[in-house]
Formats: structure tokens, C-alpha cells, sequence
């Protein structure tokens, strides 16, 4: 049974380097912001985070207030 490559854009959780390529954000950024308490968009799997995507874009739409 191989692999199944599921396409970003339908991931619920992402990793920092495919939440970087996807809304254009660097890694150091993304994890400086993950290391604030109180963080609601990530999620710690071992010592890997991931960026849960839904959460992460209700973040983004209530700090862009253009």
C-alpha cells in the first residue's frame, strides 16, 4: 500500500514549510508566531508542528483589517 499525496489546499493541518509556501509567509515568522501562548492554530504532534489551516485563516482575517 503506497503513499496517498493529499493536494495541500485540502489538508486540514499543515506543516510550516507548506503553510509558508501556501499564504506567503516565511517559516521563522510562522514559527515565532506558533511559539506565542495562547496560540490557537497550532497543533503539536511530537516535536512537529502543525498549522491548522481553518483556525490559521479566521487568524488572518481578524488581523487584516483592510
Amino acid at each position: 500500500m503506497g503513499k496517498i499525496d493529499i493536494p495541500v489546499w485540502e489538508k486540514m493541518n499543515l506543516t510550516l514549510e507548506e503553510a509558508s509556501a501556501m499564504y506567503h509567509i516565511g517559516v521563522n515568522e510562522l514559527r515565532e508566531k506558533t511559539n506565542e501562548p495562547g496560540c490557537s492554530f497550532v497543533l503539536f504532534k511530537g516535536t512537529h508542528r502543525l498549522i491548522k489551516r481553518r483556525q490559521f485563516d479566521d487568524y488572518l482575517a481578524s488581523i487584516n483589517t483592510w
